[in-house]
């Protein structure tokens, strides 16, 4: 594998949440959020650059729900958009060639084999599985599918038309847990309680209208499309969705929660991320070195003024090195175990 270095996230740990519901019944899929099926559930918080405070807010309103129940996870998202236009028609073209919303689930939250899913305004989806991220060598599985995947796109304007009054689209889906538990602890769909990583993503590209028709706006400096804008529900702190340990966490409610609790933390969260974070500089540094450090003072920077890191000296961090792999240890927050990361970032308990 690749064992190149990568940016760390500029921003706080601090991924969104979401408390998802149990569904009231079946989804008849239109695309549309303004019926009963959805009327209890909350909105996510609205959709922020995918870099944080570090950029301006999005000029256009995008944000979601989530529903569950014991055959499907239902995901309803609202685009705000006064340029409604797709193009690409064909199962698994690059949708994000095109405007898109977009899903990531990383059931198991260890960072490898998690789902990507992309959908245009007309209604054409992509859907692939990476093994790990591509920061760790990928690969992306464009072969494997949602198999018994439902969707649905409603258009709150034309589609297409530059000339006509558009306010938004929003979309409906529907994905079979007898699909997404594949890469769940134990094969097995989420139990009431349980949490599961995921994201979303908007792509939205700047364009001009010519002729009856949207174009890409073109950079005269290159002649290419200026870069898309990427608008996500949690915060990446870098450009790239490819960071599972980012996305937000998703509770799934049981039956008798009628005013589920708030999620809240779990402290072993904050122990798998002093251990990624380690993992982004013994990446750095064996792209600068060509070679891992053995000893916490090695992986330290002047930045640091949280001590957080520092701090794990003694609290029980042990570091394995060879020539090509590491693998470094911390014990969970209630002693109970310890987690472990690799140099591919795979991170487990045991």
């Amino acid at each position: 594998m690749n064992l190149g270095g990568m940016p760390e996230p500029a921003i706080p740990f601090a991924p969104r949440s979401y408390v998802c519901g149990r569904a009231p019944g079946k989804l008849e899929l239109d695309g549309r959020l303004d019926k009963p099926f959805w009327a209890n559930a909350p909105w996510t918080d609205s959709f922020v650059d995918i870099e944080g405070d570090a950029k301006p807010r999005p000029g256009k309103l995008t944000r979601a729900k989530m529903l569950w129940d014991d055959e499907y996870f239902y995901i309803g998202a609202q685009l705000e958009e006064d340029e409604i236009w797709a193009t690409l028609t064909e199962r698994e073209s690059v949708i994000f060639y095109d405007n898109d919303f977009e899903i990531f689930i990383d059931p198991d939250g260890d960072s490898h084999q998690y789902y990507e899913f992309e959908i245009n305004a007309l209604n054409t989806v992509w859907d692939l599985m990476l093994v790990t991220p591509y920061r760790d060598g990928g690969p992306p599985v464009n072969g494997w599918d949602i198999r018994g995947l439902r969707t649905a796109v409603h258009i709150d304007g034309t589609l297409n038309d530059p000339a006509a009054d558009n306010r938004s689209w929003s979309v409906e889906v529907a994905m079979p847990w007898s699909i997404l538990r594949e890469c769940a602890e134990g094969q097995k769909p989420p139990e009431a309680g349980q949490y599961w990583r995921v994201n979303f993503s908007r792509v939205q590209w700047q364009v001009d209208k010519d002729s009856g028709e949207y174009r890409k706006r073109i950079n005269p400096d290159n002649d290419r499309p200026y870069p898309e804008d990427n608008w996500v529900w949690s915060p990446q702190g870098v450009v790239n969705m490819h960071y599972p340990e980012m996305w937000g966490f998703v509770r799934f409610a049981g039956k008798g929660e009628a005013e589920p609790e708030p999620f809240e933390l779990p402290a072993d969260e904050t122990v798998k991320w002093k251990l990624r974070r380690l993992y982004y500089r013994q990446r750095n540094l064996y792209e600068r070195s060509g070679s891992f450090a053995s000893e916490l003072a090695l992986l330290l920077e002047d930045g640091d003024a949280d001590g957080e890191l520092s701090a794990l000296d003694g609290a029980g961090l042990s570091i394995e090195t060879t020539t090509h792999s590491f693998r470094m240890r911390l014990p969970s927050a209630d002693d109970s175990g310890a987690y472990w990361i690799r140099e591919d970032g795979k991170l487990w308990k045991e």
